[in-house]
């Protein structure tokens, strides 16, 4: 497994090993030695999530307050996404920038997410898949929002009008959302 750091402090891009032959491809999505050796973390991961979007749908901004904070493990099983992570702990250097990076079955490339970030993702082709693991449950007392086209972090989207849902289009600014600390 390669592993690239971006300029989110703990949000990493993975790239699996792939085997490919006449007959197709085989890859270990996850291994906990290898992922642990590879990015020196121990993670637990106590849920798996699946979602199917349309071509041009978005969804996020979310995330997860502590205590219920959630790390992700993310990737594609079926077409392409723009995915960003948004680092939203008030004692990062980094705090209120964003990172994006494309998301396909076909480079099979996987993000890894802290706890502390805020997660989104618009689907570029014409349905994508999106499978990911989570080291905590899913909690919606815990659950928050950050609006996808906040001003203050300006991410810059593939497409300005996109499809949200009623949740994600009431979600709050990026000056008033909780944070972490």
């Amino acid at each position: 497994m390669k592993v690239t750091s971006t300029n989110i402090p703990g949000v990493l891009i993975l790239a699996p090993e792939i085997i490919e032959d006449k007959r197709g491809f085989f890859m270990e999505s996850f291994n906990r030695i290898v992922f642990q050796e590879a990015t020196g973390l121990d993670v637990n991961f106590v849920q798996d999530n699946h979602s199917l979007s349309n071509k041009g749908v978005l969804r996020g901004l979310h995330y997860q307050l502590p205590p219920k904070s959630q790390g992700k493990l993310v990737r594609v099983i079926s077409g392409t996404v723009f995915d960003v992570a948004v680092d939203i702990r008030r004692s990062s250097p980094t705090f209120g920038k964003w990172v994006g990076i494309e998301l396909s079955a076909d480079n099979k490339l996987q993000i890894w997410l802290p706890p502390g970030l805020a997660h989104g993702f618009y689907a570029l082709s014409e349905s994508a898949e999106v499978v990911y693991k989570a080291t905590n449950y899913y909690s919606p007392e815990y659950e928050r929002s950050i609006k996808w086209d906040d001003s203050v972090l300006a991410i810059k989207w593939p497409n300005r009008a996109p499809i949200v849902s009623i949740k994600d289009s009431m979600a709050g600014d990026f000056n008033h959302a909780e944070m972490f600390d």
